[in-house]
């Protein structure tokens, strides 16, 4: 009986593949990164190839790094970067371009004019989310307008659209599954999270063809098999969920009221919500948490941006650290008198402000200031933008103050930057033992639908605390630190006009 589980990871600059046994524990992985393309300002691709190339090669070097062929495995798990958009030939899987990010911001031109116009209200209520670049549907209609022939191509019904999960899951199955699980079309613009069905009304308002579309499936389930050719054999595709929600279900937050929230390129913050979808009335995201059964799990959820790339650019942009590891130990080192703030709004700021025309800034730059003092701006940038999330989040919902945050992903194994964000929130933060989360989440999806892992209550007896970091900063210094972060972000939106 195969005992082990194959999850896919794949992120915005890399892809990993992790193979976890019967009792959820990791076993071996690899990883690869891939190249970013930015073709002009705001504007963030990638190459279909590359995803695909770096999902399968990964994939067998975990199977080949854990001593086990295709029928050892019980089923794959699937979790991707969500909003990213692709359009594909269906006869040839051949992509009509490049991959539009989820960081893109071509589109706010066109945002901009369905605000103006009096279309989100109607957006948001049945989607959860704003009009925004972040979002799919404008992207598709972005590739069918400007992509040669494709827009009279997608109306005679020979194109194909997906998210990332999409698309692999049409590469493995050779074309014979055109699905998408229901967390990533929650994120599309285009799906109706109350009805739980594409919506024609947004369809026509993003002029999307309905033949485009793929079908949407639960999170654990049957989504095909894979070519025999790509393992040797055929190996089940059993779950499916875009990365936060996927990181959502590894951090085994269940239970309404829950919150999690994950440090990669960009940072996300989800709370539980259970079975109710709840407006928010401050800027945050309605999303669909999971679909079990048919069933589906809300959740209210803020959107950060820029989170780890924040570390990529002092690495590669500045040139200030060798490996990302370096950036904790040189924040400790800075000038406690200097108080410089980075808002690192590199592609627009996302939640609670959500706007996508400013452009990031430095305030506080002394003559003083140098490497020391800009890796810790940079990396209290994310712990002030996670304080923002989590005060809405708590408006919202009337969500505890003090509530304890589960973290995960690269970051937070930064003990200085778990340290800090736990002071600035003024909550306790839990660093679990498996910090990736969202390939777990990925595995547990996949597991429990091949019989192999326990029902969600528990498989969270399953999860296990690394560490709780617990707050020391004084109120005083918390409120005058969090007070020069609400004057450099007012600044900042200020010269955007």
């Amino acid at each position: 009986m195969p005992r082990f589980i194959l999850a896919i990871d794949q992120g915005t600059t890399s892809t990993r593949s992790i193979v976890f046994d019967a009792q959820a524990q990791a076993v071996a992985q690899a990883q690869e990164e891939f190249p970013q393309h930015f073709p002009a300002s705001g504007w963030v691709e990638h190459e279909p190839d590359d995803l695909w190339e770096t999902t399968l090669a990964t994939a067998r070097t975990a199977l080949a790094h854990a001593g086990l062929e295709a029928r050892a495995i019980a089923g794959i798990g699937i979790t991707n970067q969500r909003e990213t958009t692709l359009v594909w030939d269906r006869a040839s899987g051949e992509a009509v371009g490049r991959a539009i990010v989820w960081q893109d911001r071509r589109t706010a031109p066109t945002c901009a004019r369905l605000r103006q116009e009096g279309h989100e209200a109607l957006v948001t209520a049945r989607t959860g989310l704003i009009i925004d670049p972040y979002f799919s549907a404008t992207k598709i209609a972005w590739i069918l307008d400007n992509m040669p022939g494709a827009r009279a191509r997608a109306e005679r019904g020979e194109l194909a659209f997906g998210t990332v999960d999409g698309y692999l899951l049409w590469r493995f199955t050779g074309g014979a599954v055109h699905a998408i699980d229901a967390t990533n079309a929650s994120r599309t613009l285009l799906y109706d999270i109350h009805r739980g069905a594409w919506d024609r009304n947004l369809l026509a308002l993003f002029n999307v063809p309905e033949s485009l579309l793929p079908e949407v499936r639960d999170c654990a389930g049957d989504f095909g098999e894979t070519l025999p050719e790509w393992f040797g054999a055929p190996i089940p595709i059993r779950g499916v969920a875009g990365d936060q929600q996927a990181a959502m279900v590894g951090q085994a937050c269940f239970r309404p009221g829950m919150i999690k929230s994950t440090y990669g390129t960009g940072c996300f913050a989800l709370v539980n919500t259970g079975t109710e979808a709840i407006a928010s009335e401050n800027r945050l995201l309605t999303t669909i948490a999971y679909q079990l059964g048919g069933e589906r799990t809300y959740a209210l959820e803020g959107s950060i941006f820029v989170a780890g790339a924040v570390v990529q650019w002092l690495r590669d942009g500045l040139g200030l650290i060798g490996h990302a590891a370096e950036t904790g130990p040189l924040a400790a080192e800075a000038d406690p008198e200097q108080d410089l703030y980075l808002v690192p709004a590199f592609v627009g700021l996302g939640a609670p402000h959500w706007n996508p025309d400013v452009r990031g800034a430095l305030f506080g730059l002394t003559r003083n200031s140098g490497p020391a003092e800009f890796a810790r701006a940079a990396l209290e940038s994310v712990c002030y933008q996670t304080v923002d999330l989590l005060q809405a989040m708590r408006a919202d919902w009337c969500a505890e103050a003090g509530t304890v945050l589960r973290v995960d992903g690269g970051m937070v194994a930064s003990d200085w930057t778990m340290q800090r964000l736990c002071d600035l929130l003024d909550a306790p933060v839990d660093r679990p033992r498996i910090l990736e989360t969202t390939a777990l989440g990925a595995a547990y999806l996949a597991g429990l639908s091949a019989g192999l892992y326990p029902e969600p209550e528990r498989f969270a007896d399953l999860w296990r605390l690394e560490r709780r970091f617990r707050v020391g900063m004084s109120a005083p210094t918390r409120e005058a630190k969090l007070a020069g972060w609400r004057r450099a972000v007012k600044g900042l939106l200020a010269s955007a006009g």
